[in-house]
């Protein structure tokens, strides 16, 4: 299994003491894309290559939640690692990734929670380096409390986007408007690193999830030649 964060859920559902049941648990899901099985996604995974990486810390049931939009990430972005992030342990692997030679790894977190000596509002790399993104999956008031509680991510520049515009996402809800879901940020990410294509694609695989992860809801059917798939159908 390759996939970032279906390794990582299934080592969490091999520790849980009792079942994690989602909402919407009674439909069979597929288990590539967690979307039912009437409305599975699969056909629609994009193929696009990247030169930028990203790394995802995940709060504790994040990779169980079928919402989860690391998952997408992992989809499009080849190079994607995902980690559980506790208190009081770190996986050996993290600390390794983050030092190895090759990446310029940069915390995406607001640069006003951060030193502004540690805030940086461009990715510059050197010496051959690719840029590495650490992102912090988790509501908000959980990624504030793993930025704070994560030392070994203290001496890391932080990359504070300004996002320009509102969060499309509309499978959890969200105080805030200017909230963006994980795979929003990934986008916005890609985009500044000059992957625009990478950053299309999550884009436009994003607004195809949410589409069928809706009507699975609903339940109704989805119409695969509409805009949005017209759009995704490019990067297929």
């Amino acid at each position: 299994m390759s996939h970032a964060v279906a390794r990582l859920r299934a080592a969490r559902l091999a520790r849980s003491e009792k079942p994690f049941i989602a909402r919407g648990s009674r439909a069979v899901r597929c288990q590539a894309c967690r979307l039912a099985l009437s409305h599975c996604l699969c056909a629609w995974r994009p193929r696009v290559p990247a030169q930028s990486a990203m790394c995802l810390l995940m709060h504790d049931v994040e990779a169980l939640k079928p919402s989860n939009t690391g998952w997408l990430i992992a989809d499009v972005v080849a190079d994607t690692s995902a980690f559980g992030w506790s208190r009081t342990a770190v996986e050996a692997e993290l600390p390794a990734l983050l030092s190895d030679p090759q990446w310029q790894p940069f915390l995406v977190f607001p640069g006003e929670y951060a030193a502004p000596e540690r805030v940086v509002d461009a990715v510059r790399v050197t010496d051959g380096k690719r840029p590495l993104f650490v992102l912090l999956d988790a509501t908000w008031t959980e990624a504030r409390k793993m930025f704070r509680k994560s030392p070994y991510l203290d001496s890391l520049p932080v990359l504070g986007l300004q996002p320009e515009q509102l969060s499309r996402y509309r499978l959890r809800r969200s105080t805030r408007d200017d909230h963006l879901c994980t795979a929003e940020v990934a986008a916005l990410c890609l985009e500044l690193a000059g992957d625009q294509r990478a950053a299309d694609a999550l884009n436009a695989y994003l607004d195809v999830f949410s589409q069928h992860y809706l009507a699975a809801k609903a339940p109704r059917a989805v119409d695969l030649n509409d805009e949005l798939h017209q759009h995704l159908q490019a990067f297929l």
